[in-house]
């Protein structure tokens, strides 16, 4: 910090840098560990388990989607026995 000649204290600029360069610095580290994990310490799915997973996923994703058709379905008949009593 440096002291103007009006007697104002001037703030230098190697602060702001060294902030903004810190931050790159964390940034950097950052994607290097997690490359490093990802590359190094993950242990990733045969092509195998992977498609039985995907199997897995889609037969659950039907069963789902068919269970609230029938929900909806039964909600809309019953919607419309219900507006037909007063219609």
């Amino acid at each position: 910090m440096r002291i103007n000649s009006n007697g104002s204290k001037i703030v230098s600029s190697t602060l702001t840098f060294r902030t903004k360069n810190h931050k790159a610095m964390k940034i950097k580290t950052y994607v290097q560990e997690s490359y490093n994990e990802l590359v190094h310490k993950v242990t990733w799915p045969s092509w195998k388990e992977l498609q039985s997973s995907a199997v897995i996923v889609m037969i659950a994703s039907i069963i789902i989607a068919l269970v609230i058709f029938i929900i909806d379905f039964v909600f809309e008949n019953m919607m419309n026995f219900i507006y037909s009593l007063f219609y």
